[in-house]
């Protein structure tokens, strides 16, 4: 992900962080709209990517691939392009090509000599040499995303009520927004952001959970599925809360 350079001031904590990103999202809704919906808006994301992927993994992957072009996308190099960028958007400028994932980092180059090893090393997942597929936490809610697309299939579509879509799209967001700290990396300068970022997956896994409760009421999980999906959730959630915790303490102790 690319971002404005901060190295000149002072270093940003998480709430600097979360502001910005907050204020920069709200001027990027009309390109968010543009990715996320049909033409006009009545099919969720997800079942579109469901229709368009190979399988429920790659739905997610997609997915997150955009979630991360979008929040790219609010980084532009120039604060003052912003204005003269607003109608020149173009449906190309948003999509990698050849469905690249921008996780998959095959190639020796990226990294230092000697270095790349961790990359397949769960011990340097914090590292800037790690690889988030060796993420603990960024691995459960992968897998679990995928299980609720899994799910999401079977569902009649007469019954897939606005619960059921938000659930979905929140689960979906969990892994999205990991990524996107993730991808800010672990320096000072922008160890803000990543902890920024990664309360986005928390605020998303707790959402999550209210619309799971609210889909039990209306019986569309039998109860054994139902607790298999609330208590990794909330495994995951707490993890995650775990996870932004690691991260302040990484913050502060440079900050010392």
């Amino acid at each position: 992900m690319s971002f404005h350079d901060f190295d000149d001031g002072p270093i940003w904590n998480e709430f600097q962080w979360e502001s910005h990103l907050n204020e920069i999202e709200k001027r990027s809704e009309q390109l968010r709209r543009f990715i996320t919906s049909d033409p006009n808006g009545n099919t969720p994301r997800w079942l579109i990517l469901l229709q368009e992927s190979i399988d429920e993994l790659d739905a997610v992957e997609t997915f997150i691939e955009e979630e991360l072009l979008l929040d790219d996308a609010y980084f532009p190099e120039d604060e003052d392009d912003w204005e003269d960028e607003e109608d020149e958007w173009d449906e190309d400028d948003f999509f990698f090509l050849d469905n690249e994932f921008p996780f998959d980092q095959d190639d020796d180059d990226d990294f230092d000599s000697g270095e790349s090893w961790k990359e397949l090393s769960e011990d340097y997942a914090m590292d800037e040499f790690g690889s988030i597929e060796n993420l603990a936490i960024y691995k459960e809610a992968l897998n679990y995303a995928v299980d609720v697309l899994k799910w999401g299939e079977t569902i009649n579509p007469t019954k897939q009520s606005k619960a059921v879509h938000e659930f979905v799209s929140n689960t979906l967001t969990i892994s999205a927004k990991l990524a996107g700290g993730y991808s800010f990396g672990f320096d000072l300068d922008v160890l803000g952001g990543n902890i920024a970022y990664t309360k986005k997956a928390l605020y998303s896994a707790n959402e999550a959970l209210a619309n799971l409760q609210k889909l039990k009421k209306g019986k569309l999980l039998d109860s054994e599925l139902y607790f298999e999906f609330h208590n990794r959730l909330f495994e995951i959630r707490n993890e995650i809360g775990i996870y932004v915790q690691e991260l302040r303490d990484r913050f502060h102790t440079g900050m010392d």
